[in-house]
Formats: C-alpha cells, sequence, structure tokens
C-alpha cells in the first residue's frame, strides 16, 4: 500500500544523486501495512484446512513470520514516538492530506493483525497465558483506533478534504475497513472469558464491529467502480491498491465464521443456530464474490505490469487482503465439510506466500538502497537575477 503522492510524501532517492540519506519523514502510516500483510501469513499458516498446516517446517516458519511482524511492529511504532517528537503536527498535516489521511487505517488494522498471529502460534514461543494477553491487548487497541478511524477519516473527507468527482480508489476503504479486523479477532478471545455476560457481551460487540464495517464498505464500493468504469483504470502505481476490495470481503467471512464458532459457549441457543447459520450463508456468496474481484483485480494488474507498472509500497496490498481469503477458505472449509474450500484455501495462500515474499524482497532493496527512506531534497536557493551590464 502506498503513499500516495502528496506535500508529505519524500522525492525518490534519483532527485538526491548519488547521496543516499534517510528520514523518519518517509515512514508514514502506509508503513504498517507490512506488519499487517506479515501477520496475515503466520496466522493463515496456522489454521489451513485438510491437514496442511501439520507440513513439516511450516509451523517453525510461521513462529519466524509472527517474531518478524511483532518486531516491524514495534520499529514502527518508536518511529511514530519520534516523528511526534521531531515534529508534533505531522500527524495532523497527513490527516488534512487527502492523499494520505486514508492510510491511518492501517495502524488500526495491525494491532488485531499480530492480535490473531500471536494467538495462532505465538504461544509456542511466549506461552499460552501470555499469547491470550497480548491478544486481547492488541484486540482493545485495535477496536478503539478502529472505530476511531473509521468515524474520523470520512468526517475529514467530508468537511476539510476537497476531492473531485471521479477521485475514489479502493484505499478509500482502509479506514471503513479496519473494525473488519478486530471483529474476526475477538471471537477467539470469548473463551477465555467467564461465561455469562462478558461472553456475549464480547461476542455481540464483535458483530457489532462487523456491521459497522460491512455497511460503510457498502457506501464506497460502488463509488470505487463508478470511478473504473467512468474513468478508466488505475495510474499504473495504483494498480495493486484493487486487491484492497478483497479486505473486507475475505475478513467479513473470517469474522462470520469465528463468531459462528464462539456463539454455542456464548449466547443462547437460537441465536447461536442462528449465527452458525449465517455464517455460511452469508460467507458462501461473498467469498465468491472476491474471486471473481481477484480476477478482474489480476487482469488489470497484469495489464499495469506489461505497461511497466513501478514497483512502491502499494504492492504490500497484494498480501494482507489475500490473506483474508486464505482465512475465510478455511472458515468455510471448517463449516461445511467441502474438500474445496479446502483446496482453495491452499492456492491462496500460495498466492499470498509469493506476494508476500515479493513484497518483503522489494521492500528492503528499496530501503538497503535509500529508495523508499530518502530524505526530502533540500530546497535550492533560487539563482540571483541577472541583468545586462550598462555602461
Amino acid at each position: 500500500m502506498p503513499l500516495a503522492p502528496s506535500r508529505t510524501c519524500p522525492l525518490p532517492v534519483s532527485a538526491l544523486g548519488s547521496r543516499k540519506t534517510f528520514s523518519l519523514h518517509g515512514l508514514g502510516p502506509n508503513w504498517y501495512a507490512t506488519v499487517m500483510g506479515t501477520s496475515i501469513v503466520a496466522t493463515a499458516a496456522a489454521g489451513l484446512p485438510l491437514g496442511l498446516s501439520g507440513l513439516p517446517g511450516l509451523r517453525a516458519a510461521a513462529i519466524a513470520v509472527w517474531a518478524a511482524a511483532a518486531l516491524m511492529l514495534l520499529g514502527l511504532l518508536s518511529a511514530s514516538a519520534a516523528q511526534w517528537i521531531r515534529r508534533p503536527g505531522h500527524v495532523r498535516d497527513r490527516l488534512l492530506d487527502p492523499a494520505v489521511a486514508p492510510f491511518y487505517g492501517c495502524p488500526a488494522m495491525a494491532f488485531p493483525a499480530l492480535g490473531a498471529a500471536t494467538l495462532a502460534v505465538g504461544g509456542d514461543v511466549i506461552g499460552g497465558t501470555a499469547a491470550v494477553a497480548a491478544a486481547a491487548v492488541l484486540f482493545a487497541i485495535g477496536a478503539v483506533s478502529g472505530l476511531l478511524v473509521a468515524a474520523a477519516i470520512p468526517y475529514l473527507m467530508v468537511t476539510r478534504h476537497r476531492t473531485g468527482p471521479g477521485s475514489a480508489t479502493p484505499l478509500w476503504l482502509l479506514p471503513v475497513v479496519a473494525p473488519m479486523v478486530p471483529a474476526a479477532l475477538g471471537p477467539l478471545l470469548v473463551p477465555h472469558l467467564p461465561p455469562g455476560q462478558a461472553r456475549e457481551a464480547l461476542l455481540l460487540g464483535c458483530f457489532s464491529l462487523f456491521g459497522v464495517s460491512l455497511l460503510a464498505t457498502l457506501l464506497i464500493l460502488p463509488l470505487v467502480f463508478a470511478r473504473l468504469v467512468h474513468d478508466g483504470p488505475l495510474p499504473l502505481a495504483l494498480t495493486p491498491a484493487l486487491f484492497l476490495v478483497l479486505g473486507p470481503l475475505g475478513q467479513s467471512v473470517t469474522a462470520t465464521g469465528q463468531v459462528a464458532d464462539a456463539a454455542p459457549g456464548a449466547i443462547t441457543a437460537p441465536y447461536a443456530t442462528a449465527l452458525g447459520a449465517f455464517g455460511v450463508l452469508y460467507g458462501v456468496p461473498v467469498l465468491g464474490f472476491a474471486l471473481l474481484w481477484l480476477g478482474i483485480a489480476t487482469a488489470l494488474t497484469i495489464r499495469a505490469a506489461r505497461l511497466g507498472m513501478p514497483f512502491s509500497m502499494t504492492w504490500w496490498a497484494f498480501t494482507f487482503p489475500v490473506g483474508t481469503c486464505v482465512t475465510g477458505s478455511t472458515v468455510l472449509a471448517r463449516h461445511t465439510g467441502l474438500v474445496a474450500y479446502g483446496w482453495l484455501a491452499a492456492a491462496l495462500f500460495a498466492l499470498l506466500v509469493t506476494a508476500w515474499g515479493v513484497a518483503g524482497f522489494r521492500t528492503l532493496r528499496g530501503v538497503l538502497r535509500g529508495e523508499l527512506l530518502a530524505a526530502p531534497r533540500p530546497a535550492r536557493p533560487a539563482p540571483p537575477p541577472t541583468t545586462a551590464r550598462t555602461r
């Protein structure tokens, strides 16, 4: 996911000459997509159906990926704190920039994404009790921040941002999909609460988060599709953002499935049964639409690649959204018993790992070369005006 061109985006390293300088200013909220994309690899690997999660070495690899995601989050939080100290107004500047503000959905999603990975594999390292406690903290942070950005960014879009007709992009989904990620994590914490009101409140709270995100997504998706139909494909560098549409689709299927799993121990029988049925009746058609959109987005990405699509942080859009389709397929495989969903999850997982490897390698290379964290070029003083010599 990119930091779209704006006044807050540093110049490319080619503009700096041969000297490579680095700046924390280049670390925008979009960089938290690396945590999301890395965490979902560990979560998806741990839950693969058909016994695939037990493949030799896969669990160890998932643990290593989870550890990398945790280190990424700590590093980004440290960098964000340093930015705040050095320039307290930088958050306000970015929030008022319509090209950057939607990316504040990424930090909100990074916390619960890591929380899900911690529950899935982190217990092997830090212990089960610590993993549950860490996941609970990450869930709370994600739920509060997700609701905040889901309300604040659309408010700013209406009152402060100025966007022209046909300017809608899939990036607009980032803030409103943020509540959907804790909606999928919260049900995993339900069994760890005392029976009664606490479990029911958490379960229905997660179902409410699902509703908030789903209905807000339904407001934006028609705008995105209308923009594509009327104005043509997105700019080349922004084309991978088409995969962001998969995020609310796959994550909502995962959330309803997780809610259905936790319902029998948290809510009375009629509603628990209804939530179980809803998980399948909702998940099957929505995942089908996700596969349709995956085909469209892939075709447009291939077209953009042939036209010279450059690497940017947008490429991380190939990771987390695809990962949510893996977890969604896994949930449906468990609830329906269909082997087809299991093999679909395996195929999408292979795509996810490939995309994560390519995006991770290109990002690391870009950082080491100074292309992604280049310091803004100092402004050069204007040459003195020349005048004709007089006698």
